[in-house]
């Protein structure tokens, strides 16, 4: 059937769907592919979501001290969403606490009517695409099962926790947590001795707090990070004023940003400058705190020498404020560059080492060899606690779509079909998978970007395909496997000219055991590849083919996306900072 023409007779006697669409998670993602679906195409949707609330990762992630690394006012939905929403709600703080946030969330669900459509306490067991009626049936938990033509996932990259399978694990007599699962009702550590195992993101928010209440904290690290200073603080009713006085140049900015930050990468290399201008850049980066000291030079991320340059500078920070010489050292990274891992931001990690109550553990010298009835046993000693704390991070990018069971053409399923590492065309669909839309998937900015930014492109970009089907009376739309090929071999491309293979990060799937080695998140930055994502677009989806009922009848691949990106590295926009 050509491009534009009408739908088939035969596809109208198909069964009509449960819903037009189902959509699996109710946080950030969720809630706007709702809003988009319903109040902009005015399509029939049903959201699944696992907790008994909105809020994703800020439902279930509350330890002490949990808070995003983006400033808050970026760190939410922008006039895209609502500019009343942007006037109305004020931030409290510069980078807000879990609670805040989640409040936040409720708040959006509450004020677009987005509960009624979200079906609580149920999770998705499996999603399996007919090939007969080209549609997805979806069932969950509760015995529940629906149809419907499009399937959109919005699970969240950080969502399926990783609990290390330690040896005597189950027989720990005392009391036992995962940050990512975290008792709603809180968890006193008065009096109690407690064991932290891991020093990532999640640890460096949490260390500082318990070290208040612990009897004695045992923090056991088998990695360094380059944690960055936060700095956070109260907002004052001046910041708001000025922030929402720009808010338009704020949001037009982290669109076009390599991080989808409202700041863009310098354009100079770290090896241009004198040495005592270099550590003036940095110095003023590390006072303002956040991720700016990530942006200070436009070659961190591809040359070791200037790469070193910003790591020594950090591990002089950790040198200033740890006073024991042996700890500093320890907290000092050596083996990978900075910025190959998630760099934390950090407020009085560092200074928690100073404390007479706290116990820093080098279990890569001394690895853990078992959990004990009383504690942690690692090859020197063994350390009786009371409490531990798994701050052992997650199965990142593909752990929850994994757990959704969802197959695709002749049954295959996603899982069989990533089985050496992801295959996506624009990090948004999958060949063999019809139909299907993952939010933030893998080969997608990401979370190598502040998030929001990323899940707004993609559920913006989701919605105009979803019209442009049903403007050209099609209902079907699957990537090409040769725009797919053409996807995975330059997102090798760009990572290999980077230094963040050189890491055993969660980035390359190196936490979780036998995961295949892959750079998860796309690095050719949030502006770059909204361009391309928007190019693909323009070109009637160049790359993607396009039908009825499953069957699909038209579709072209000229390598739009390849030649967006050469474009926009031959022609950056300019962006102006404005934060």
């Amino acid at each position: 059937m050509p491009i534009g023409g009408q739908v088939p007779q035969e596809a109208t006697t198909k069964p009509t769907p449960d819903f037009d669409a189902v959509v699996v998670g109710a946080g950030f993602s969720g809630l706007y592919m709702l809003h988009r679906l319903r109040d902009t195409l005015g399509l029939s949707a049903r959201v699944f979501e696992a907790a008994d609330d909105v809020g994703g990762t800020w439902y279930w992630n509350r330890y002490p001290g949990a808070r995003c690394d983006s400033e808050s006012y970026f760190y939410s939905f922008s006039d895209r969403l609502s500019e009343e929403l942007l006037e109305e709600w004020t931030w409290s703080e510069r980078f807000a606490a879990q609670p805040e946030i989640l409040s936040y969330l409720q708040h959006v669900a509450d004020r677009f009517d987005l509960r009624k459509d979200i079906q609580f306490s149920t999770r998705v067991v499996a999603a399996e695409y007919d090939d007969a009626t080209g549609r997805w049936t979806v069932r969950t938990d509760d015995g529940g099962e629906v149809t419907a033509t499009y399937l959109i996932t919005a699970v969240g990259c950080l969502s399926t926790t990783n609990l290390p399978d330690f040896p005597g694990r189950d027989s720990f007599r005392g009391e036992w947590y995962h940050t990512g699962t975290w008792p709603h009702e809180g968890v006193d550590f008065t009096g109690k001795r407690v064991a932290v195992i891991g020093t990532g993101a999640t640890a460096v928010q949490a260390v500082p707090e318990i070290a208040e209440q612990a009897a004695h904290l045992y923090v056991l690290q088998r990695t360094p990070n380059y944690d960055i200073a936060g700095r956070n603080r109260p907002m004052s009713e001046e910041d708001a004023r000025e922030i929402k006085a720009k808010y338009r140049e704020i949001w037009r900015a982290t669109r076009e940003t390599g991080f989808g930050f409202p700041y863009e990468i310098a354009n100079r290399s770290a090896l241009s400058v004198s040495e005592d201008e270099r550590r003036r850049i940095f110095a003023d980066a590390w006072e303002r705190g956040g991720f700016r000291l990530g942006t200070t030079f436009n070659d961190l991320l591809f040359d070791e020498r200037a790469n070193e340059t910003a790591a020594e500078f950090l591990r002089e920070r950790i040198r200033e404020r740890v006073r024991d010489p042996k700890i500093a050292e320890m907290l000092s990274p050596r083996d990978h560059p900075f910025f190959t891992k998630r760099p934390p931001l950090e407020n009085g990690y560092y200074e928690t080492f100073n404390r007479d109550n706290v116990t820093l553990v080098d279990v890569r010298s001394a690895p853990i060899q078992e959990i004990t009835p009383n504690g942690v046993r690692t090859a020197d000693a063994e350390y009786e606690v009371d409490v531990i704390v798994y701050a052992t991070g997650f199965d990142a990018m593909t752990g929850t779509l994994f757990k959704l069971g969802i197959r695709g053409r002749d049954g295959v399923g996603l899982k069989e079909k990533w089985a050496d590492g992801p295959r996506t065309y624009l990090g948004i669909a999958a060949h063999g998978f019809p139909n299907l839309f993952m939010i933030t998937g893998p080969q997608s900015p990401s979370v190598l970007s502040n998030m929001p930014v990323s899940i707004e492109q993609h559920v913006d970009w989701i919605t105009d395909c979803l019209r442009y089907l049903r403007e050209n009376g099609f209902d079907t739309i699957e990537p090409l496997p040769a725009a797919e090929d053409d996807w995975v071999a330059h997102h090798h491309e760009i990572t290999q000219m980077t230094l963040l293979p050189k890491a055993n990060s969660w980035w390359v799937g190196a936490n979780i055991p036998g995961k295949p080695r892959n750079l998860y998140p796309y690095v050719g930055g949030v502006g770059t590849y909204r361009r391309i994502c928007d190019a693909v677009a323009s070109k009637r989806y160049d790359g993607f083919a396009t039908g009825t009922g499953g069957a699909l009848a038209a579709g072209d691949f000229t390598g739009v996306a390849r030649a967006a990106y050469q474009d926009a590295v031959e022609a950056p926009p300019a962006v102006s900072a404005v934060s």
